[in-house]
């Protein structure tokens, strides 16, 4: 059962990296090809990569992604559905399930102590500080 839950919570991570990236990366896009970036990333959001985790909360009926507690790919989901709604907070309107999850999880005390203000969670990137980065690292 162990190596069930630590293959489903590594398959659902991998999962989300591909929508992570699109969304980490999104501020270095030329502003020519933003808004055509932003539009491809909403609609993977809504058509592909939340319907998926719904679905999964939705099949079994339980609070978290694998075997009924708190796992890593929980706290990654969290963190991508952060970034979800930094981009559009309507993108996560028809996902009830994982809204709740991300109250859940958002509420556990240390969780909810990082999402103080003040904390180690940093907000998005300034454009003045995406502009110190360009050139620091020669990005045009």
């Amino acid at each position: 059962m162990m190596e069930v839950c630590k293959f489903q919570t590594d398959m659902y991570i991998e999962g989300m990296a591909d929508l992570n990236e699109m969304i980490l990366v999104l501020p270095l896009c030329p502003p020519d090809q933003k808004e055509a970036k932003i539009a491809q990333i909403k609609e993977k959001v809504t058509d592909r990569y939340l319907p998926v985790f719904e679905k999964v909360l939705k099949s079994h009926g339980q609070d978290y992604l694998v075997g009924n507690r708190l796992s890593r790919a929980d706290i990654h989901l969290v963190e991508l559905l952060y970034y979800v709604e930094e981009l559009d907070p309507s993108l996560m309107a028809n996902f009830p399930l994982l809204k709740a999850l991300k109250t859940r999880i958002s509420n556990l005390p240390p969780v909810k102590k990082f999402l103080q203000p003040g904390s180690q969670r940093k907000p998005p990137i300034s454009e003045e500080d995406l502009e110190k980065a360009r050139k620091v690292f020669r990005i045009k």
